[in-house]
């Protein structure tokens, strides 16, 4: 077998007869069946017998033209050309025939069309035509199958009318739960634009549906809810990588108001995929939690600090000290630690009372706060003893001795500053109280790879009882590790 499939000319002159048969089919142009061979052979798209007969395929079409007489359109979906023979083409074209009806089935399905041309002379004639229709509701006389599609429409559209009065119910109720509910039902698109929100958003954040649509989902929270949203996305983004499926995602995130304020949603969220599983959008629900939020929030404090002072408490001191060891295990780095206990404490609380006591507690925590960095921790262990935790100093043993003893001078000078207390009670004016209060430190410096967590503690303990036996207002240092 030859073929032409590199010559351009061959290829357009292949493609022109395609075209012409088609444009001379849709336009019910008589004239085609001019066009068939007296050696003609062919399948009906209504039915499933091969005509062999010229005549009666001229027929067949002469049928077909009567039966649909105003133009049809052909709307071309792919096309295949073989060049089998100088004198021999074969063209496959699959497409969707769009009748002059109401038509909802036939021009959904592709049709299948398969022509033969042989070169007889020196015109091209239609030796095979064989079309294909996936629909089988011809009737006697139909070459399409005109009544059963009108019935079969009747039926379609009488069921879309069924529906559509059942989609309208459905949604009425659907509208009815959104704007009901005290929770914010919302959905976006794969680009995050919000393209619906229920109207419960407006009294929980104060926007109204059409401020918010069509805006970027991320403008809802503050900078630290986009940084969490956007870590979450690219957690989930790498669990479909990984071939697990994607999940409702739950998380807490602040929102922006539009009076200013700040307001804690639980967001319950989804993606929408498409057949292929990609992302065309998510939906999901925002509900307040900031009332819970600040219960929690008030059982923390509750829970890891100290209610007068508000440092840290044993409990979360024991947790920073663990963080802090396991810390100088990675690096190699040394940490500190002091133990704080007040020199002349007792002497306050004896003539003032437990009131003008803890003033001076609260001024003492406002102080050791001043002295240190954000990072470390300072923590109230009880009565007039106070732990300062101090993280991450350097590899040095001896560059790190030094960084912790000036700290702990720093603070015994400031803790040793004349204290001057104001005190308020409801029957009686204000009154001054001053008090001199010093500090005995004891200090620990430890290395986390070589240092049980409870030897620092004891050490540092130890260390304080030695510096009020060498006459307080002083500092003693321990190594360790």
């Amino acid at each position: 077998m030859s073929t032409f499939a590199d010559s351009s000319d061959r290829h357009q002159l292949i493609r022109a007869l395609l075209d012409d048969y088609i444009e001379m089919y849709a336009a019910r142009d008589e004239r085609l069946t001019e066009r068939f061979s007296d050696n003609f052979s062919g399948y009906t798209g209504g039915g499933d017998f091969l005509v062999k007969d010229r005549q009666a395929w001229q027929a067949i079409t002469r049928q077909d033209f009567a039966q649909v007489p105003c133009r049809i359109r052909i709307e071309m979906l792919d096309v295949c050309l073989q060049d089998i023979s100088p004198e021999v083409v074969v063209t496959t074209a699959f497409f969707h025939i769009h009748l002059p009806i109401a038509d909802h089935v036939l021009s959904n399905e592709v049709a299948r069309l398969v022509l033969m041309f042989r070169l007889e002379g020196e015109q091209w004639k239609i030796v095979h035509s064989g079309i294909s229709i996936p629909y089988h509701l011809v009737q006697d006389g139909e070459v399409y199958p005109l009544a059963g599609l009108l019935e079969r429409n009747k039926a379609l559209e009488a069921l879309v009318a069924e529906r559509t009065e059942a989609l309208h119910a459905s949604e009425a109720l659907y509208r009815s739960l959104a704007e009901d509910t005290q929770d914010v039902l919302w959905r976006t698109d794969s680009r995050l634009l919000v393209t619906y929100i229920s109207p419960s958003d407006e009294r929980l954040r104060g926007f109204k549906a059409h401020e918010v649509l069509g805006h970027h989902a991320f403008e809802m929270f503050t900078e630290a809810g986009v940084a969490q949203v956007k870590a979450l996305m690219h957690q989930s983004q790498q669990d479909r990588t990984a071939g697990n499926p994607d999940q409702f995602a739950s998380f807490e995130v602040q929102h922006r108001c539009k009076d200013g304020r700040l307001i804690w949603g639980e967001v319950l969220s989804r993606p929408e995929l498409d057949a292929q599983g990609a992302i065309v959008g998510y939906h999901g629900i925002t509900r307040e939690i900031t009332r819970r939020k600040l219960l929690e929030d008030q059982v923390r404090q509750l829970a890891f600090y100290d209610p007068l002072t508000q440092l840290a408490n044993r409990r979360l001191l024991d947790d920073r000290l663990g963080q802090a060891l396991a810390a100088g295990k990675r690096t190699g780095s040394f940490g500190a630690l002091m133990f704080l206990d007040l020199d002349n404490f007792k002497p306050l609380n004896d003539v003032h009372g437990h009131a003008v006591g803890d003033l001076l507690l609260v001024e003492v925590a406002s102080r050791l706060r001043a002295c240190v960095r954000q990072v470390d921790t300072v923590s109230r262990f009880g009565g007039d003893e106070f732990v300062v935790l101090v993280g991450e100093l350097t590899a040095d043993p001896a560059q790190s001795k030094q960084q912790a003893r000036a700290l702990a001078d720093k603070i015994r000078l400031k803790l040793a500053e004349p204290y001057r207390l104001t005190v308020v009670h409801d029957d009686a004016p204000a009154k001054l109280v001053e008090h001199h209060c010093s500090a005995s430190i004891g200090l620990a410096v430890f290395n986390g790879a070589h240092t049980a967590q409870d030897e620092v503690l004891k050490a540092a303990d130890a260390a304080m009882y030695q510096a009020k036996e060498a006459g307080r207002n002083s500092v003693c240092l321990v190594m360790l590790g």
